[in-house]
């Protein structure tokens, strides 16, 4: 059995939101239903499990979505194949170039997706796993 490596989070955008995103700058996530695509060379549990908490450090820039009013994690799928291979798996728009996309060598653009109106928690499930 291969080892879960990557994790996706379907994120639910109650109203639009304007927020900083770290050092990218601000942006506008209209209200809806997205997919952030991440990984953890050590501890996914944990990585996820930071994910979910509304008190951190603002570090990663899904740090930053996440913490904005409204904004929740529906669901979290975890997965053995590689971050850039399951994001790019994920249809929808990029709305925040480079967003958890720094490192990124295989033209992704973003790691978050913008899905409009699609459920979040029928997003994450059609994607391979």
């Amino acid at each position: 059995m291969k080892a879960m490596i990557c994790y996706q989070l379907g994120i639910e955008v109650g109203r639009p939101v304007r927020i900083r995103v770290g050092r990218l700058g601000h942006f506008l996530f209209p209200a809806g239903r997205y997919v952030y695509t991440g990984s953890a060379r050590r501890n996914l549990e944990a990585r996820i499990a930071r994910h979910l908490r509304k008190e951190k450090t603002l570090r990663w820039h899904i740090d930053w979505l996440l913490a904005a009013p409204g904004v929740r994690v529906a669901t979290v799928h975890r997965s053995s194949l590689s971050e850039c291979v399951l994001n790019q798996k994920v249809a929808g728009r990029v709305l925040v170039p480079g967003f958890g996309a720094s490192d990124c060598r295989n033209g992704c653009g973003s790691h978050l997706r913008y899905l409009g109106g699609v459920s979040a928690v029928t997003a994450v499930k059609n994607q391979v796993r």
